[in-house]
């Protein structure tokens, strides 16, 4: 049998690289550099507790304290930056939440005072967490129906190789000065901004109306046209969406566990910090050369199956840490839960698009964002108490079970999908032109394998 040489190899390498990137729109790769150049600035989230306990002396409980408000900031801001794409924009909601975020960087470097460094944390977290809605909501406009899955790859990508990077160089900068990494990140979130500016048109679909029945002088009754808007309640109604918002709040939860309890675990067994950050690391290294090979893979098959291997994944991964006893047996199990976070992201952001309303996708996002935000404050608190209460094993075992009862939902709820369709989804096609971009016509997205369903639109 033949053997591929390494030419053969190569070819085959420089297709695959083309067609991963092949005909997604110049402006998502503007929206993609963007979202690169942010996460190249990621100083604050990483480095907050150790510059408020080494530099500014203060304790752990006072450090925790700060991050946990920086994470209920992020927590307030989505519904409302869900809310603000629709109605401003999302370029408006990009450029104002990205140029706050570059100010109040800026200030979080030079508080002293133990409430003011509260204060603008809080305020950190909600401005850097509020382009998130609108970055999702304007690749959805822009790309392509077929084409999700591998542009949120690819975006997801970008988030996580910007994170490796700025990690190991914010390490060094944090060893010269605190604050030049603070005003680093609130350069790079200006220059985010100034990409923004320059070179991404606004996508909001144009507002539509519908007609409506009201009645006149002498009791006659008229139509008039009304926009065609969805509301927050209507959201909140939306009881399948909903339920991939609870979902996915479980699956965040177990994934936190690995930035949050591992550590601790770790710690406990005799570990080191450089023991936990060998083994972390294999979960960066993972992300940035296996996400555009798995996407390659994952990108055309069931989301269904796709999801619910994800959550038994994440679920197990972790489920088998109460079993590690070497740095070796660590990574490996962070291989797992990688894998699982390699598949996930993408196909789970993918379902939130075919799920939202097209006049309503910043909100969908804006709620769908909330649940990884809220796991973010939540998953410190569950994990603390479980290991302090019951030890780290009954925490391992506690994340098997939630990746069971995650994986169980999504099978239920996605059998669901396929037998009926979702309610009010429509045949997808491109109809409208917003800012030179092209948009799709359609209210809900049908999902691959499931048959459209007549219904009506979504509103309040």
């Amino acid at each position: 049998m033949p053997v591929a040489g390494p030419s053969t190899i190569a070819s085959g390498l420089r297709r695959a690289a083309k067609e991963t990137v092949s005909g997604l729109p110049r402006e998502f790769w503007w929206l993609w550099t963007s979202t690169l150049v942010n996460r190249l600035g990621a100083f604050v989230a990483t480095f907050m507790a150790l510059y408020l306990t080494m530099d500014r002396g203060y304790s752990a409980s006072y450090a925790g304290l700060v991050v946990s408000l920086h994470g209920l900031g992020g927590v307030v801001s989505s519904l409302v930056a869900g809310v603000m794409t629709d109605r401003l924009g999302r370029r408006p909601t990009m450029l104002i939440a990205q140029s706050s975020t570059a100010a109040s960087v800026a200030l979080l470097g030079f508080m002293h005072h133990p409430v003011a460094i509260a204060g603008v944390a809080f305020l950190v977290g909600m401005t850097s967490n509020a382009s998130r809605p609108a970055v999702q909501a304007m690749m959805a406009d822009i790309v392509r129906p077929e084409d999700r899955v591998r542009a949120f790859s690819l975006n997801y990508w970008a988030i996580n190789l910007g994170f490796a990077i700025s990690s190991a160089g914010a390490g060094f900068v944090a060893e010269y000065s605190y604050l030049a990494g603070f005003l680093g990140e609130a350069l790079l979130t200006l220059a985010c901004a100034v990409v923004v500016f320059l070179k991404l048109p606004e996508s909001r679909p144009e507002p539509t109306s519908r007609p409506e029945r009201v009645k006149g002088v002498g009791g006659s009754v008229a139509e008039k046209a009304v926009a065609a808007d969805v509301g927050m309640r209507a959201v909140l109604r939306d009881g399948r969406f909903m339920s991939v918002v609870g979902l996915s709040f479980l699956v965040s939860l177990i994934f936190m566990q690995g930035f949050v309890a591992l550590p601790v675990a770790m710690g406990a067994d005799g570990f080191s910090s450089a023991d936990y950050g060998l083994a972390i690391a294999v979960n960066g290294v993972l992300i940035v050369v296996m996400q555009i090979p798995v996407t390659r893979f994952i990108e055309h098959r069931d989301p269904r199956r796709l999801l619910i291997l994800s959550s038994l994944l994440a679920g197990y991964g972790f489920g088998l840490t109460a079993f590690a006893d070497s740095i070796a047996v660590y990574a490996l199990t962070v291989c797992v839960w990688s894998l699982a976070e390699i598949v996930n992201a993408p196909t789970q952001t993918g379902l939130v698009v075919r799920l939202s309303p097209v006049h309503g996708r910043g909100r969908y996002q804006g709620m769908y964002t909330l649940s990884w935000a809220a796991s973010a404050l939540v998953a410190p608190l569950v994990g603390g108490f479980v290991i302090d209460r019951f030890g780290a094993e009954w925490l391992w075992g506690t994340c098997a079970v939630l990746g069971t009862v995650a994986g169980l939902g999504y099978w239920v709820l996605m059998r669901g999908l396929g037998e009926e369709g979702p309610e009010g989804e429509e045949a997808a096609g491109v109809g409208e032109e917003a800012a030179g971009v092209a948009v799709e016509s359609v209210v809900k997205e049908p999902l691959p394998a499931a048959p459209p369903a007549a219904g009506s639109s979504l509103g309040d």
